[in-house]
């Protein structure tokens, strides 16, 4: 295999940084925090190819340890059937039989080596110094002292002026000098600080230039990734600090230069000079795939479709009871965390219908709150949104808190209140520990939006714009954001009385990527601003009367209810219109007993995961723990999030009706007979393949590489600058996800499953390049279910091809080891009937 763009001798400065940026991590400020493919650079290579180079290149480990597999084997989680077929895809010149049995039985190991780095190791082995140790205390404390969102009490001197001209300006009109070295000095007051002239003075021979940058910059991928990041959308910080990578590199070339001339006294050679005839100048080169990385890629496939078929099985096979729809019908996000609540609800009530649509309710806003500075998106992180909601007289409950009266902050009134009310904090704090409550400073969904303030819904035309973006809605904007949701999700007729719009978020306390547990389709925040937003609209008369022209008839008796879900404490706000009448509220109220009972159960069902909680009592007192283990600030898993999805279903309900999915899929309400032609197919595929597969390789890397693809543990980091998370006080910012988050999680692609016809699915995602490269390079793989035959189809390349696969009995109850109930057990569990 071979990769593009190889390093040709004429170095190029913007060719260079380009490439560079395009294989640095692009992981956003804590308070974005997005879920993307680690590895997008190489997504347009097949998956395993793909991660096959990012291993050479970078050393970083792509799958599980074989040693894993064969566990996975022996516990029946890979089956020999689907290992054949994997070993002869992959193998097509070997038999099976002769192999079969060193196949299964050996272990095979090979040693994970890096080409970055390999060049400024002579460093170290020739003249005995580490760059590293030696600028990189300075460099991080420059650049987090910089970027600083509000943790530091003093600013950094002369921000505006960006980040290298800044320290440079001080450089030379303050006395103090952060260098030592003469030439460097000389260097600064010249301006002579050109990336191209730097790297002449350090590394001499213009072929090794591109090398030598990537060598230094991915020896802390955070900082060098979070300023890419800043440079090209510097609108991610509310706080702006102009930057760029060029200026973040040339500080960190003039500091080594800086350390070699105060250690050698200028008598070194450029490092060019000294590797020239060792190694090669190509970093990107052509690499050759070890036959262990071909044992291992069999064993992730067999791993995969052992548990895609017996889904498919259940899915093709599963006949549910026609729903009454004579209760409510529900909306929640396609998240894989709804599936249960979903299913607990049509559980208890037959005559409810609930559907799954992605968090933000086609609805690209952003959102200010009443009284804030700034404002934050509140939809999809690709989109662009035209609109702002504003909060117009939120009543908080922060300023009811004595905590945070403004005379704390008077020097006299401070010294009396911290001595009264400080023994109290005190106290409070001390009864917390071991009894975990909600406070004003916990992280808690519900405070996003007070669900009695009033909304800045409808366009006014006295009201100007506010930095480019429209206030409020107009009729006919309404009208389009209304029926595009009812038309995707396929609920155009047969509207119950109550149709619920639950959004969701999560509570946590102690826990810098909260962000990662609220709605990723809300841009890593509670969907709770959409999900009233939407619910106003739909109950609009005059909205109402344009959708009956176009074909939605909604009754006057359906009243549409925002409602905001919080994951981690299994429990739900409602966001009531003023004009309900008695015979609404009074269904309303039931509805409200059944949500709580849903939850309840939920509860337990979740509780199966944490191992270091009681499994017994009631629903209602399971429910209490999961609340309590919310907010307490010993607990770095408050939920497991996304850990083990693996599917994304995008069909009508009676596909997973009824089915147990272990909360491992995400799901798309779609119904393919109002889009025979694909027409609604394409938009949410295109919605759904960045956001499900995004989640899903995250996941995925983060468990096969917790050191260099994720961030470890969580427990040492700490917050710097409000934007990223460090192991210490001065370390390079740490990527991807701890190992609090991936611990359970099984390393497996998302399958995305469609009910509709393979030539329509076929047509649709040919008209968009992008879409098609998550599935033609199976970074994620792509099935349909022909909704007639039940047939199964496969993308294999450009195609599809029927899938073969065994139809796996739906058992009643779950197959679990004997003697352990299925809520104590903490394994993955396959479909069941619930």
């Amino acid at each position: 295999m071979e990769i593009n763009n190889m390093l040709s001798v004429d170095f190029s400065i913007e060719k260079s940084l380009k490439r560079l940026k395009h294989y640095l991590p692009s992981q956003a400020p804590l308070k974005d925090f997005v879920h993307h493919n680690t590895l997008h650079a190489f997504q347009h290579e097949k998956f395993h190819e793909g991660i096959q180079m990012a291993s050479h290149l970078f050393g970083y480990s792509v799958y599980l340890p074989a040693n894993e597999f064969h566990e996975k084997f022996k516990a029946g989680e890979i089956d020999e059937a689907h290992l054949k077929a994997a070993f002869e895809h992959q193998f097509p010149d070997l038999e099976w039989n002769k192999h079969k049995d060193f196949f299964l039985k050996q272990v095979p190991t090979y040693h994970i080596s890096s080409q970055v780095g390999k060049m400024r190791k002579y460093w170290k082995s020739i003249y005995h110094v580490n760059l590293d140790k030696l600028v990189h205390p300075i460099l991080f404390r420059l650049i987090s002292n910089y970027l600083d969102q509000g943790v530091s009490i003093w600013n950094f001197p002369n921000p505006d002026e960006g980040f290298l001209n800044s320290i440079l300006s001080n450089e030379i009109l303050c006395d103090f000098t952060l260098f030592k070295s003469k030439r460097v000095r000389a260097l600064v007051r010249s301006g002579n600080t050109e990336l191209e002239n730097l790297l002449k003075i350090l590394v001499g021979q213009p072929e090794f230039y591109e090398r030598y940058l990537f060598d230094q910059q991915f020896e802390h991928p955070g900082w060098s990734g979070m300023v890419s990041i800043l440079e090209s959308n510097p609108t991610s910080l509310f706080q702006k600090r102009p930057i760029t990578l060029k200026e973040f590199i040339e500080l960190e070339l003039l500091l080594e230069i800086d350390a070699l001339d105060s250690n050698f006294k200028g008598h070194w050679e450029p490092l060019g000079k000294i590797v020239s005839g060792k190694i090669s100048p190509k970093l990107f080169k052509e690499s050759s795939v070890k036959a262990s990385e071909k044992w291992l890629s069999v064993y992730q496939e067999a791993l995969e479709f052992t548990y895609y078929d017996k889904v498919l099985s259940a899915l093709v096979q599963n006949n549910p009871e026609k729903q009454k729809n004579d209760s409510f019908q529900a909306v929640f996000c396609v998240d894989d965390r709804e599936c249960s609540i979903r299913r607990y609800l049509e559980k208890l009530d037959s005559g409810v219908q609930t559907f799954g649509s992605a968090g933000f309710f086609n609805l690209p806003i952003y959102f200010q709150p009443a009284g804030a500075k700034f404002f934050t998106k509140v939809c999809p992180a690709p989109l662009n949104p035209k609109h702002l909601i504003c909060e117009l007289d939120q009543d908080s409950k922060s300023k009811r808190e004595l905590h945070f009266n403004k005379s704390t902050q008077n020097p006299i009134w401070g010294l009396i209140w911290s001595q009264s009310f400080g023994f109290w904090s005190a106290i409070k704090l001390f009864g917390n520990l071991f009894k975990p409550s909600l406070n004003s400073t916990n992280a808690y969904s519900f405070h996003h939006m007070n669900k009695n303030s009033k909304l800045s819904i409808d366009f006014d035309e006295s009201v100007p714009e506010y930095n480019g973006l429209q206030i409020g809605y107009k009729t006919e904007e309404k009208i389009q954001v209304v029926e595009g949701l009812l038309r995707s999700i396929g609920l155009t007729q047969d509207f119950a009385t109550h149709v619920y719009l639950c959004a969701h978020g999560a509570s946590s306390v102690n826990n810098t990527y909260y962000a990662g547990y609220d709605c990723g389709a809300c841009s890593g925040r509670p969907g709770s601003v959409n999900a009233r937003v939407v619910a106003a609209m739909a109950n609009d008369t005059k909205v109402r009367a344009a959708l009956k022209e176009k074909g939605i008839d909604i009754p006057e008796t359906t009243v549409f209810i925002g409602a905001l879900r919080d994951t981690t404490r299994d429990e739900i706000e409602f966001f009531l219109p003023d004009n309900l009448s008695l015979v609404q509220l009074e269904k309303h109220k039931k509805h409200v007993e059944l949500f709580a009972k849903a939850h309840e159960k939920n509860a337990r069902e979740r509780l199966r995961r944490f191992e270091n909680v009681s499994k017994k009592g009631t629903d209602k007192s399971i429910q209490e723990k999961i609340k309590r283990r919310s907010v307490s600030v010993f607990e770095p898993r408050p939920e497991y999030n996304h850990a083990t999805n693996a599917l994304c279903v995008i069909g009508r309900r009676e596909l997973t009706q009824s089915l147990f999915l272990d909360r491992r899929s995400f799901l798309s309400s779609y119904d393919y007979r109002s889009d025979l032609e694909g027409e609604l197919l394409l938009p949410m595929i295109r919605a759904l393949s960045p956001v499900c597969g995004g989640i899903n390789l995250e996941y995925y890397f983060s468990r096969v590489d917790n050191n260099k693809l994720g961030s470890g543990s969580k427990l040492p980091h700490n917050v710097i600058g409000l934007i990223g998370v460090s192991n210490g006080v001065e370390g390079d910012l740490r990527t991807g996800l701890p190992s609090q988050m991936v611990e359970i999680h099984d390393p497996i692609r998302m399958c995305m499953i469609v009910e509709h016809y393979p030539d329509v699915v076929l047509s649709s995602i040919q008209k968009d390049s992008k879409v098609m490269e998550w599935y033609k390079n199976e970074w994620m793989h792509l099935l349909v279910i022909h909704p007639e035959s039940k047939r199964v189809f496969r993308l294999n390349g450009c195609r599809f091809e029927e899938h073969e696969f065994g139809k796996y009995p739906i058992p009643e109850k779950p197959d679990i080891p004997d003697g352990i109930e299925w809520t104590e057990y903490s394994g993955n569990i396959n479909p069941f009937k619930f």
